[in-house]
């Protein structure tokens, strides 16, 4: 089959009209569903457990438990003794969301659905993180898959009204169960409480149901065996079944919030718990500890259960004995659901004992896996932390990559700090998952009783929500790493952010030794800037209130990590020293009382308050509304800042005097705020959908960009500097090129991004979205692709695909290196702004004419061609090789010396006429006729001589004929060297660039081989062209320092009539050859020495001004 093209003959053949500049309609929308040109999808970090799909556990060996968790369409693997880091990601990703898994031996089953009633629906078996077998499922399967079970032979699948029955051993679908439905009840959704099987019972599952009861199933013959009823008609659905380590006694949960020991075999309840407590929330998770301790007044009986819901994140423990008590209450073990904001997620999804262990793992709906260890002498029931992985538990709402610290670390790039919705701070590692971690707010729930936000009555209680517990969400962070102490940093030894309450500056000697905090964050609602430890992952010791006790709406950290402002909603801007906490200034700077009677006095003359350096008067200049951005140039001289009220201030930094300011407030209100350190360009989102960008130097607009349909959440500029990429409401990512204005590139992603940030190393870009906890993570292609900056029309926008957790279609660097442009797949060519299509551009093509272009050939391929000789005579062997003493019978004797046979030597040549020469000469001569000899039977070298015959200079064609016709050289008999095989052309490109194609030692054999005055003069002239080209200029340099070291000695004496020509030898047509092979190497010259005066002018002119720049004059 053959695609956008001819099939002849079993022989496919591309359509040569494939690629066109002009774009049909169907390519169009084709190509509308790849990835862009710049940006390709590469994975998301920070999925741990963000579905309500139970996690799985297997026990691997006896040294370690595998836990496996569905983050959506691909399930992760952890690793118990490796800390919970991850081991394995499932590829290929489900068709649609995972719904159940199980995991059994080796392998994990997963079961996935869409979500309309037509969806597709299958089971999948994965093994090690690899698809490796597929269950069939009926065609009239209707209803996704909610629970997994396997035990002996078989393997079920529970819906909401069917069970599903397979063949464990041949995968094979055996029957469908339809349950009875209740009858006052509805046919769908009558199972509720999942399904589990029990040991001794053969082939025997017990289902949950809506109406309380458990009906037993007999798998193999498909008939309802038994039905145990609930105790009371408003006991409620049934929520969860867990089989204990006693047989016959199941645990069964209901939604009235009761938990009910029953036996099966007397069909009575044995204990029931929870049955008169107030406020009781559904269990819907239920685990028997099975390693024989832990229950009893001294903790060693056997007998806990621990129960969870997914209504509170608190985990309860059960002690059987004596009728059932409650043994203990983990509080806390994962985030509640929010009470304020739905989106914020939250409850406890399963708990589960280990087999045999004193282990308990743990998986909420907020976003993370736990495990928990109980201590053997501990005289407390609830068990502590063991290993932890998390995430954000709603969207994030702000992201940034940490810039580079003052030691220029390799962390560069490695690092993203995001906030959420859920009121976290987390860092994410790029290289390795296990380094992610939250970053500390101190122990929330004795700050929150400190600070008067938990109340004593609510702290005995289950946890209510977040709101309760952490600081408000992150609106606004800056960072900066420059006095950053790591894990080595003084901490201060107090509570974090102690000066809400005792504002005094305290003893800084400490901190600095070892460095301070280098994060400072603002919080919706609140009144107070926190700062954080970077190095230590934790809060910090200062909270800066702003100058009005507005809200903070903006904060910067000044690039030396000394300084922290903060902007309020009433427009005041403060300094602060993160060093001591002290406040330092505020802009404008406060008046002294002496100050304010010489303004009022001036005031009443009617003289003006400013002098004739400033426009304004010191204390003039506030903003009137919300400061909405703030920078700080690199030298701590100037400071921007910007507000809703239209303006742009320019303060001097020191005084906190407002030297200059840009008045926008009839055009826009400006939203957010960019600084480019590196060029001193500002970018500004304003509320008219523009992005304006500045010259702090000039204080001029010098780019208004448009193009977003809808208000910008977000933008930043690229690691250089010269695009502009911003996220709008219409769910599209463009990017703008500042020194051409135009937008080069547009993504319409499936929700709005809400942050973004550009790494400092420009590999990465990384987004948020409204509807995902994670980090996305963009390639940049511009790393080792053309990118051609035309304007794009805005149906150009490309539909892409977000990237997934597993990394699955998106591309690693290398992998889109070696990867063909889309645009060449499509067999479609976009036009450049000059009209040319890029693929059929150079790619070292100079920006202009007047520039000298190096080659991309490997520097170490021309240096081993440079000193290719010195190398040989390097490598040359001490002696010649010897025949082993004892050869083997089947291997054949090396010829002696002597033995000649087997080298060719050309017909034209004797060995009376060789050995007659001088032997120098003989050995020089031998050499080359047999280069030339081995040139002419290579295919590669033969390519260089025909490229070399087709070459020609202007009109010159009657000096080449004889050499096309055959002249000196000797070609095979089957032609297949022919130089006519070649076209003819002017331009020496072809020719050259096949000889830097070459290896280093064959490009000496070519050049070498010139025996033939035409083909050296041809050879020149085609260096001297490229030299006038401006193009490959250290490899023509070292081709022409091999031709002379080859062949100066023969030209010198040909061209300078130093040998007397014998009767016969040459002619005058030969002589005339030599003579324009001497006039073709004056016009080298000539050339090399004039480009190499403009060079070394070029040079020192560049030498002088950066030689001025950095002078202190």
């Amino acid at each position: 089959m053959s695609v956008n093209g001819l099939q002849l003959n079993g022989i496919e053949t591309i359509e040569p009209q494939a690629k066109k500049l002009k774009l049909t309609d169907n390519r169009r929308s084709s190509r509308r569903t790849r990835a862009g040109r710049i940006f390709t999808p590469f994975r998301t970090v920070g999925l741990i457990s963000p579905t309500s799909v139970p996690f799985a556990s297997i026990p691997l060996g006896k040294t370690t438990f595998q836990i496996t968790t569905s983050v959506g369409r691909c399930i992760h693997t952890y690793d118990l003794r490796r800390g919970l880091n991850l081991v394995f990601l499932s590829r290929p990703q489900t068709p649609s969301d995972i719904t159940a898994t199980f995991a059994w031996r080796d392998r994990v089953f997963a079961a996935w659905s869409g979500v309309g009633p037509g969806s597709d629906r299958g089971l999948w078996v994965f093994k090690r993180g690899l698809k490796v077998d597929e269950l069939k499922t009926r065609d009239g399967l209707t209803e996704p898959i909610l629970h997994l079970l396997i035990f002996g032979s078989w393997i079920i699948g529970c819906g909401s009204s069917t069970i599903e029955v397979w063949k464990s051993s041949t995968y094979q679908h055996y029957t469908t169960t339809h349950p009875y439905a209740p009858k006052h009840g509805e046919s769908r959704g009558i199972l509720s409480g999942g399904v589990c099987a029990m040991p001794t019972f053969l082939n025997k599952i017990f289902v949950g149901k809506t109406d309380g009861s458990i009906d037993i199933w007999n798998v193999s013959t498909g008939k309802l065996v038994y039905t145990i009823y609930p105790p009371s008609s408003l006991s409620g659905s049934v929520t969860s079944l867990q089989p204990s380590p006693a047989l016959s006694l199941l645990a069964i949960a209901r939604s009235d919030g009761s938990l009910t020991i029953h036996d099966i075999r007397k069909d009575e309840p044995i204990i029931q718990l929870n049955t008169q407590a107030n406020n009781r929330t559904p269990i819907t998770s239920i685990s028997f500890r099975t390693d024989g301790i832990g229950a009893g007044e001294d903790g060693q009986k056997d007998g806990i259960v621990a129960t969870a819901s997914q209504e509170d994140g608190d985990v309860t423990l059960w002690d059987l004995n004596d009728g059932g008590r409650v043994a203990g209450i983990l509080r806390g073990a994962h985030n509640p659901p929010s009470s304020q904001y739905s989106r914020v997620s939250g409850g406890i999804s399963k708990v589960e004992f280990l087999p045999g262990q004193d282990v308990m793992i743990t998986s909420g709906l907020d976003n993370a896996l736990k495990s928990w260890i109980f201590d053997a002498n501990s005289l407390s029931a609830v068990p502590r932390i063991l290993h932890s992985r998390g995430g954000h538990a709603a969207p994030v709402t702000k992201l940034c990559f940490m810039p580079t610290g003052s030691d220029e670390s390799e962390s560069v790039g490695k690092w993203i700090l995001s906030a959420g919705r859920d009121r976290s701070l987390w860092g994410w590692s790029v290289r390795r998952d296990g380094q992610s971690t939250e970053l500390s707010q101190g122990n929330v729930r004795k700050k929150a009783k400190k600070f008067g936000i938990l109340g004593q009555d609510l702290a005995g209680e289950s946890s209510k929500s977040l709101e309760d517990l952490k600081a408000p969400e992150i609106t606004c962070f800056s960072c900066s790493l420059n006095r950053d102490g790591g894990m080595g940093a003084s901490a201060g030894g107090g509570a974090v952010w102690a000066n809400v309450a005792n504002k005094k500056g305290s003893d800084a000697t400490a901190s600095s030794a070892t460095g301070w905090e280098s994060i400072v964050t603002g919080h919706r609602g609140d009144k107070y800037a926190r700062t954080w430890f970077w190095g230590r992952k934790k809060a910090g010791r200062w909270a800066f209130e702003t100058a009005d006790s507005t809200e903070v709406s903006s904060v910067a950290v000044t690039q030396c990590g000394t300084f922290a402002l903060v902007g309020s909603h009433g427009g005041s801007i403060s300094m602060f020293n993160l060093q001591s906490g002290i406040h330092r200034q505020r802009f404008p700077s406060t008046l002294t009382p002496a100050q304010a009677k010489k303004l009022q006095a001036i005031r009443i003359q009617g003289k003006s308050l400013t002098n004739g350096a400033n426009k304004f008067a010191l204390g003039e200049g506030r903003h009137k509304k919300a400061v909405t951005g703030l920078m700080v140039d690199s030298l701590n001289r100037k400071l921007f800042s910007c507000s809703l009220d239209g303006k742009v201030k320019f303060w001097d930094f020191p005084t906190g005097l407002l030297n200059d300011e840009i008045d926008w407030s009839g055009i826009a209100a400006i939203t957010a705020a960019k600084y480019y350190k590196h060029s001193d360009l500002i970018a500004f989102s304003c509320d008219d959908l523009a992005i304006r960008v500045i010259d702090t130097e000039t204080k001029k607009l010098v780019r208004e960009l448009w193009g977003c349909l809808g208000q910008i959440n977000d933008f930043c500029f690229s690691n250089d500097g010269r695009w502009i990429v911003a996220a709008a409401m219409d769910s599209t990512i463009r990017v703008w090129d500042l020194p051409t204005g135009h937008l080069i590139n547009a993504l319409r992603l499936e929700s709005p991004c809400t942050s973004l940030s550009f790494s400092d190393t420009g590999e990465y870009l990384a987004t948020a979205h409204v509807d995902g906890v994670g980090v996305n993570l963009w390639n940049n292609r511009t790393l080792f692709a053309h990118v051609p900056s035309r304007l794009i029309r805005e149906d150009e926008i490309v539909d892409a695909v977000l990237p997934t957790s597993s990394g699955e279609g998106g591309q690693g660097l290398l992998a889109a290196l070696f990867e063909e442009d889309a645009d060449g797949e499509e067999g479609v060519q976009y036009p450049d702004e000059d009209g040319l299509s890029p693929l059929n551009q150079n790619a070292v093509d100079s920006i202009s004419r007047d520039l000298q272009t190096l080659s991309l050939v490997p520097r170490a391929r021309w240096q081993t061609l440079l000193h290719l000789d010195t190398i040989r005579a390097r490598n040359k062997p001490v002696e010649p090789p010897k025949p082993p003493e004892k050869a083997p019978f089947f291997l054949p004797s090396l010829a002696t010396p002597q033995d000649l046979s087997h080298h060719h030597i050309p017909k034209d040549t004797s060995t009376s006429t060789i050995d007659s020469l001088e032997p120098n000469k003989s050995d020089n001569l031998s050499r080359i006729i047999t280069q030339r000899h081995l040139s002419s039977s290579s295919s590669a070298r033969s390519r260089f001589t025909a490229l070399l015959h087709a070459y020609r200079v202007g009109n010159d064609t009657d000096t080449d004929t004889d050499i096309l016709n055959g002249g000196d050289m000797e070609f095979d008999s089957d032609g297949r060297v022919h130089p006519g095989d070649v076209a003819r052309t002017s331009d020496p490109t072809s020719l050259l660039a096949h000889l830097a194609s070459l290896s280093a030692s064959t490009a000496d054999v070519e050049i070498r081989a010139l025996a033939n005055v035409s083909e050296m003069r041809l050879f020149v002239q085609a260096l001297t062209a490229r030299l006038r080209q401006k193009r490959d200029y250290e490899m023509v340099q070292v081709w022409m320092r091999v031709f002379l070291r080859c062949h100066s000695g023969v030209v010198a004496e040909r061209t300078g009539g130093l040998r007397v020509h014998e009767a016969g030898e040459e002619g005058d047509g030969d002589g005339m050859r030599w003579e324009e092979l001497r006039e073709a190497l004056r016009e080298w010259k000539a050339e090399a020495e004039k480009e190499g005066q403009r060079l070394a002018e070029m040079v020192g002119y560049c030498k002088g001004v950066v030689g001025w720049l950095r002078s202190g004059r």
